[in-house]
């Protein structure tokens, strides 16, 4: 409908954009998925699969079985974060998600080419496609927390995944700028839409702090992180400082080993969601 607002819960007509008729993949028959978590971002570089891996190992550590889906098609980092150079292997039916060395299940694009370098130079359908299927293909078992890093903006894969995957909540990545606040917000009005909660916003590269006397150094201005979340409703909020040890981590594939307690609270918060 062309006056459609995309609010249902105030409509009573019958038409195909309803949540009700939108059609939900089922995942593989031998999957067991309990919650699906979103991370999303309205911009690239702001560290999204970064932020993903990490709340990976943190629920991992809590004793949690959990996975990921790198919804990243055309910019899969996160085999790498992990130091996976395995290919994923499957039988006639059935796609097998990698494993870590934590015991975290993990299932990327990258995984399936030839050469890890090589370019994936494919139209949005045929991504959207791809992603539909490491849902639909791949045997997840016994996930509690299947996190599903997608590539920013809010184009073909967000939607795939927000109309296809039953997303219980979304975390939104953001980096400490003045066009923040634009980004996040359009971010949320997407989960509206969509009729997905937002749990939480996670600023990365928030400050730098001395090792030395432990003053934090805001390099990119102060942060205006509970502002933006106050005015989007966001109920939970978490800051990433400027480490250069993540980046040797990421590049050395040893993310399982990062050090540091910023996104407890934001661990709790998916526990009782």
């Amino acid at each position: 409908m062309s006056d459609c607002n995309h609010d249902c819960s105030s409509c009573g007509e019958s038409c195909s954009e309803r949540k009700g008729g939108i059609e939900r993949e089922k995942p593989h028959e031998l999957s067991s998925i309990k919650k699906v978590i979103g991370v999303v971002s309205g911009k690239g570089g702001v560290g999204k699969s970064l932020v993903t891996s990490m709340m990976a190992v943190t629920m991992r550590r809590r004793g949690f079985r959990t996975g990921i889906l790198d919804a990243d098609v055309t910019g899969p980092s996160i085999p790498q974060a992990f130091g996976i150079h395995e290919k994923a292997t499957g039988m006639e039916n059935a796609l097998f998600p990698v494993t870590t060395k934590s015991g975290i299940e993990i299932m990327s694009l990258n995984l399936l080419l030839e050469h890890e370098t090589d370019p994936v130079v494919w139209r949005g359908p045929v991504i959207a496609g791809v992603v539909k299927q490491f849902w639909t293909d791949v045997i997840w078992k016994d996930i509690d927390y299947l996190f599903v890093d997608m590539p920013p903006g809010t184009g073909d894969v967000p939607l795939t995944v927000f109309q296809s995957i039953p997303v219980d909540g979304i975390l939104i990545v953001t980096s400490p700028q003045d066009l923040v606040s634009m980004i996040v917000t359009k971010a949320v009005n997407m989960a509206k839409l969509m009729n997905i909660p937002v749990l939480g916003i996670i600023e990365n590269m928030s400050y730098f702090e001395c090792p030395d006397c432990g003053k934090k150094h805001f390099i990119f201005g102060e942060s205006r992180l509970e502002t933006i979340a106050g005015e989007n409703g966001i109920p939970e909020t978490a800051r990433i400082p400027i480490n250069p040890d993540f980046a040797h981590q990421v590049d050395s594939g040893l993310i399982e080993l990062f050090e540091g307690d910023w996104l407890e609270k934001m661990a709790d918060s998916l526990e009782e969601a």
